[in-house]
């Protein structure tokens, strides 16, 4: 596996480090994320999140709503606004992907920053989510890549993969903990 590697590790003092959860298709990173975004609100802390997709035309509304006509139209961006929410559609038309960096600059200042995706920028710390069931033959991507931290599989699984820290992905508290130790 390729990595993309850089000594500059990716911090804001607003956010601090973010922490990324990645994993092979159908390992269950999402479910992680949605039940540590959970946890860490319990314990009072503000956590934003970063989902990285290779879909290239994620698409926020449906075509015949209005913001969606002003992004056909030829809108940079859109902001669509209510009472209780409102989110930023940016179209990137001409600067190519987008940098994690630039996109955690643009997230208000809060805790803790999650980012689900970017499995090979290996910028931020990264625990990945192994399901044997998934993908054994494969094996865990950690044993080719040395900035995945920990690995979280059920019951531990990935222990025999001789990786130093291996954590249960159904304890969402003990997985909490860990990424705490990682802020510090």
């Amino acid at each position: 596996m390729t990595t993309t590697s850089t000594r500059t590790r990716i911090a804001s003092p607003r956010r601090g480090t973010p922490i990324g959860i990645i994993g092979r298709k159908n390992s269950g990173k999402t479910h992680l994320v949605v039940r540590l975004v959970a946890e860490f609100g319990r314990r009072g802390l503000a956590v934003s999140t970063i989902k990285h997709t290779h879909h290239h035309d994620v698409e926020p509304d449906a075509p015949g709503k209005d913001s969606f006509r002003h992004r056909e139209a030829g809108a940079r961006e859109v902001l669509v606004a209510s009472d209780r929410r409102w989110y930023l559609v940016h179209e990137a038309r001409e600067e190519g992907p987008s940098d994690l960096a630039d996109l955690l600059a643009r997230l208000a200042p809060c805790d803790l920053v999650l980012v689900e995706g970017y499995k090979g920028l290996a910028t931020h710390p990264r625990i990945e989510v192994f399901r044997p069931a998934v993908a054994a033959a494969a094996g865990p991507l950690a044993a080719d890549d040395p900035g995945i931290l920990a690995v979280a599989s059920p019951g531990a699984a990935a222990r025999g993969a001789g990786l130093a820290i291996c954590l249960d992905v159904d304890d969402t508290g003990g997985i909490a903990d860990y990424i705490l130790t990682l802020r510090q």
